[in-house]
């Protein structure tokens, strides 16, 4: 069953901890994540770190609303915009999320964007990771709570102790939380609005 409420204090201390450069593991629409202030590229390089991770394969980003994403990616496509609007979930569905990589990403750490300066980002509208990005009023980096190569944790209790170790701060919503979660759509569009199917 998925919690309809998070306790303030989580949301204050992770908030806390992403100010001050510090890495959270925390649910997301999705997956159990690690996430940290997308534009900073010290606690980008911490995350990195613990994965085991190079840092050449990026990271996607979460944001909590559309008006946003011109903060961080130049000259949107306009098939984004058609693109968003299909998979706007509506009110008690579970609809798929969907990842979107953008060409020409900008105000973002740049060891957060991939070589050809692209950027992966999704539109959270889960509880707790669309809180933490409105209150941080920044872009949160989400990338899986696992070692990489590891198998993703699906669940909190699924996740490496490793992890837990390493990180700064861990959200305590949504722990007990056993409702398998559909992983996102990935889909890349090019600065002229083509795209590519990378996972349906």
């Amino acid at each position: 069953m998925r919690d309809s409420r998070y306790d303030k204090a989580d949301l204050d201390q992770a908030v806390e901890v992403l100010r001050a450069g510090g890495i959270i593991v925390y649910p997301t629409d999705t997956i159990w994540g690690i996430g940290c202030d997308a534009t900073n590229a010290e606690a980008v390089r911490k995350i990195y770190a613990l994965k085991q991770r190079e840092d050449s394969k990026s990271m996607l980003v979460l944001l909590d609303a559309p008006g946003k994403l011109q903060g961080y990616v130049r000259d949107i496509p306009e098939a984004a915009w058609m693109l968003l609007e299909a998979s706007e979930p509506e009110a008690d569905s579970d609809s798929k999320p969907l990842t979107i990589i953008y060409p020409n990403a900008r105000n973002l750490a740049s060891n957060l964007i991939a070589k050809d300066g692209s950027i992966g980002i999704r539109i959270t509208s889960e509880l707790f990771s669309k809180a933490l990005c409105e209150r941080l009023k920044r872009p949160i980096v989400s990338t899986s709570a696992n070692i990489s190569g590891h198998p993703s944790a699906r669940f909190y209790h699924e996740i490496e102790q490793e992890i837990l170790e390493g990180a700064d701060y861990i959200c305590r919503f949504r722990r007990e939380d056993d409702t398998p979660h559909q992983p996102s759509s990935i889909i890349k569009l090019d600065a002229n609005g083509t795209f590519q199917i990378i996972r349906p």
